[in-house]
């Protein structure tokens, strides 16, 4: 293996922005500084965290779509809030251990309604927002089979989602409410339960949970350990400040971006995923407005649409102050070390600095965070020949390939990881395996799941489902065991196919999907689905043959490739390409390839 670190450009922190004083209005942000002595996560509860952090001025501030500041709110306030929608719950017949499932848009009311839940003693469960995927139908089938998992009491969602979310909540006969209703009602003060650290804080759903839904069951105590451990990853400064757009349905958003900053005293400034889908440069915007030193995470799709965004003829000083940008995190899918080279180039003159990049390895299983690389390390890669990221011998005479593995840092405070074999015996440095974790932020299990809980955790151990190996104490993450092609008793990485694929003109990352599928001979072969934006049958027929040629190339096999129309290829809630997804509704005839003559 041969090593190497992401290249890029020591800029200085010369051209600083003047921070207005006042935001929209006469609204002013929360502060990034406050005389309460920080406390990183050591506490029992998650309501005593909050408890805590309502004792002083910091708290979250809510952004409008063009990132102008529209409603600053102090944790004082969400503790008060929060209080007011448990005595309500209370009273609407709610009891300790009770699950209420919670639309979780970003904002005032999901969030007081979370840790109102909390204070009750029931269990929040936070459920994906519509994505653009599927439409109405869709949508309300997800809900349902979350619903039907995690048997809620009620169902809360935003008034503007009532048609989809109500129906849902009426076919699984669950009550279903808008926030805004409850929260009008009178809150009469009454007793609330005695929580402990041992009992469930929430359950939460992982991305990829759609047909086949599993509710992560996280005590207090597992979470405030996770807590604790990401801030001492990140090495939190009292100067710091977060700022997200994350979903908070998936755990990066609500663990990281939602709770962490809440047990860790840090203010927030948050504006809502779909206004970053539609303007993804106002996030920067965001981050160059703001003071102190700047935590900001995103999944590797983030950097790249913004890379992307940025016009060649732009210079990104121009508009953009990136300089106090302490650390950019990276993590919730394959990190890409070109995607993030060309954010670097993109950005570098606005002061961003390589050495902020921050990857995480990390699972809800977990609760969130396994492994962090060192503040200012950056990204480092380690060059790994094909032949042993499949498993196989080198083919004579055939030129070597190497993919660039991605570094995702060394396990957080008390957690362990293991590489091992298929037969769990332990492998040592640089050998390829199951990557293996344990520690105190492991999840109970899998909510009324008993059998699924046994299939991935043995003896206090979490089988993640990665496949990786450990170098010099760090983690580097190859892929997901169960998206691995195997043909001919030979593995074959599907991102390997999809990033070929890539690099030929007009394609770019999430257009591509690969798996595997028996053929009509019955042969096992890849199977590639791919965006196509042209309208003329010649030229897909070209460009279908040179992706067959391509993969061809890289694999040495011949697979199937079907051109299929744009913003076909599912996507799970947090954004990442959901390869098991589209292979289903390619086989039930869901995903339509266009007609191509042969």
């Amino acid at each position: 293996m041969k090593g190497l670190i992401l290249a890029g450009i020591e800029t200085t922190d010369s051209a600083v922005m003047t921070r207005p004083e006042k935001a929209a209005g006469s609204l002013r942000p929360l502060p990034t500084h406050d005389a309460l002595p920080r406390r990183f996560s050591d506490f029992a509860t998650m309501g005593e965290a909050l408890d805590y952090a309502a004792s002083g001025t910091r708290g979250f501030n809510f952004h409008d779509a063009r990132g102008n500041l529209a409603r600053p709110y102090p944790y004082s306030e969400l503790r008060a809030d929060a209080l007011a929608c448990a005595y309500r719950l209370i009273a609407h017949g709610i009891k300790p251990e009770d699950r209420i499932a919670l639309v979780a848009e970003t904002g005032v009311e999901f969030a007081q309604m979370f840790f109102g839940v909390i204070y009750a003693g029931a269990w929040p469960v936070p459920l994906p927002l519509p994505t653009s995927f599927g439409g109405k139908e869709s949508y309300i089938d997800q809900l349902s089979v979350q619903l039907s998992s995690c048997d809620p009491k009620i169902l809360f969602f935003p008034a503007e989602l009532a048609e989809m979310a109500g129906e849902a909540a009426r076919l699984n006969k669950v009550e279903g409410l808008a926030f805004e209703d409850f929260i009008a009602r009178e809150a009469v003060p009454c007793r609330l339960p005695q929580a402990h650290t041992d009992e469930i804080a929430y359950l939460q759903y992982s991305s990829g949970s759609t047909r086949f839904p599993h509710g992560v069951a996280v005590t207090h105590k597992a979470l405030l350990s996770n807590l604790s451990a990401h801030s001492h990853g990140m090495e939190l400064q009292d100067s710091d400040r977060c700022i997200s757009w994350l979903p908070w349905y998936h755990d990066m958003g609500l663990v990281g971006c939602f709770l962490s900053p809440v047990a860790n005293q840090v203010s927030t400034d948050y504006m809502k995923t779909e206004d970053f889908a539609r303007r993804p440069l106002a996030w920067l915007d965001l981050i160059s407005r703001n003071e102190g030193t700047t935590i900001s995470y995103s999944p590797t799709f983030g950097y790249d649409i913004c890379a992307r965004r940025m016009s060649s003829q732009t210079k990104a000083s121009d508009r953009f102050d990136l300089s106090r940008w302490r650390l950019a995190g990276n993590g919730a899918d394959m990190i890409r070390p070109d995607v993030m080279q060309s954010f670097v180039d993109a950005f570098a003159d606005a002061g961003f600095k390589p050495s902020a990049f921050l990857p995480s390895y990390g699972l809800a299983e977990a609760t969130l965070a396994v492994t962090i690389m060192p503040p200012g390390e950056g990204i480092m890669v380690e060059l790994v020949e094909e032949t042993d990221l499949s498993g196989g011998d080198a083919a004579e005479g055939r030129p070597q390939r190497y993919r660039a593995i991605v570094n995702c840092g060394k396990p957080v405070k008390d957690m362990v990881v293991e590489i091992r074999d298929e037969d769990g015996s332990l492998l040592g440095e640089g050998q390829i395996g199951k990557v293996w974790t344990t520690g105190p932020s492991l999840m109970v299990g899998y909510f009324r799941d008993d059998e699924a809980t046994a299939a991935c955790m043995v003896d206090g151990w979490l089988d993640t489902g990665d496949m990786g190996y450990m170098s010099s104490g760090y983690l580097y993450i190859v892929g997901r065991a169960k998206d691995m092609i195997i043909i001919n008793g030979k593995n074959h990485w599907p991102q390997d196919i999809e990033w070929a694929v890539e690099q030929l003109p007009g394609f770019k990352q999430g257009d591509i999907a690969a798996f595997a599928i028996t053929t009509p001979n019955g042969e096992e072969a890849p199977a590639v689905l791919v965006h196509c934006r042209t309208s003329d049958d010649t030229e897909r027929a070209r460009l279908r043959d040179q992706i067959r040629d391509r993969v061809r190339a890289i694999t040495g096999m011949n697979c199937v490739v079907e051109l299929v129309p744009p913003r076909t290829l599912p996507r799970t809630s947090s954004g990442k390409l959901s390869r098991s997804k589209a292979r289903k509704l390619y086989l039930e005839g869901e995903i339509v390839p266009y007609a191509i003559a042969a």
